[in-house]
C-alpha cells in the first residue's frame, strides 16, 4: 500500500467514525482502491468473489428480503473488457483505453460518488437505468464521456443477461461470450470489435449482444 493510500485510509476512519462506520469506511476503501471498476476487480474480502455491482445487488436484495417486499431479478453478468479504464487512476496508465467511470470534475464529493456508484451497480432494468439517467443529469449536469461510457457498460450488462449471457470478455478485439458454460461462436469463430475507433468499440459491443 502507498502511503499516499494509507492516509486516505486513516482519513476514512476518522470521517466515518459513526453509526454504520464500517459500511461506510469499507466504501470509502473501495474508492481508494478503485471502486470506479464496476466489473469488480481488485476488491477483497466477499467482494473480490462476486464484484461490486453484484454485491450491491445482492447486500440490496437481502435488505428486501428483511423488509418483508418482492424480491427482484439480479443482474449477474461477469464483464472483462481490456480496452477500458474503470478508474481515473488506471486511465492515466492506460490511455489508450477508453474512460468508464465517474470523474471527481464531475461529482466532487466522495461519498455521493460511491452513493452514485452503487445507485449503477443496483440497476437491474433498462427502466431504471433511464431514469437514474435522468436523475443525474437534473443533479449533476450533462455527463462527460467517461459517465456516458459507465452507462453504456450497464446497457451491455442488462442486453447479456437478457441474451442469457453470463460472460462478456473482449481481449485484443476478439469478443468471448459465454452462456449456458459454453462459448458462443459466429460462423464458427469467435466475433470480433471492428470499428475504426476504439470509442466506438462499446457501442459495437452492445449491437452485437443485442443482435444475439
Amino acid at each position: 500500500m502507498s502511503i499516499g493510500a494509507a492516509r486516505k485510509r486513516i482519513n476514512a476512519i476518522k470521517q466515518y467514525s459513526s453509526l454504520g462506520a464500517g459500511f461506510r469506511i469499507a466504501m470509502r476503501d473501495l474508492e481508494i482502491r478503485g471502486a470506479g471498476s464496476i466489473l469488480g476487480t481488485a476488491q477483497s474480502g466477499h467482494i473480490v468473489a462476486v464484484g461490486f455491482d453484484l454485491y450491491c445487488q445482492l447486500l440490496k436484495q437481502a435488505v428486501t428480503q428483511i423488509k418483508g417486499q418482492k424480491l427482484k431479478l439480479r443482474v449477474d453478468v461477469d464483464v472483462r473488457l481490456d480496452f477500458v479504464a474503470t478508474n481515473e487512476a488506471e486511465f492515466v496508465h492506460a490511455r489508450e483505453r477508453v474512460t468508464a467511470f465517474i470523474p471527481v470534475s464531475y461529482i466532487s464529493d466522495s461519498e455521493l460518488r460511491i452513493k452514485a456508484y452503487r445507485e449503477v451497480a443496483e440497476i437491474t432494468t433498462p427502466d431504471q437505468l433511464q431514469h437514474l439517467k435522468h436523475d443525474w443529469r437534473d443533479r449533476f449536469g450533462p455527463f462527460p464521456p467517461a459517465v456516458d461510457n459507465l452507462f453504456l457498460l450497464g446497457e451491455i450488462k442488462l442486453a447479456a443477461a437478457e441474451a442469457g449471457i453470463t460472460r462478456v470478455e473482449v481481449k485484443e478485439g476478439k469478443v468471448m461470450l459465454t452462456r449456458r458454460g459454453d462459448f458462443m461462436l459466429i460462423g464458427g469463430k469467435f466475433p470480433r470489435l471492428v470499428a475504426n475507433r476504439i470509442e466506438s468499440y462499446l457501442g459495437e459491443l452492445l449491437e452485437l449482444i443485442r443482435k444475439l
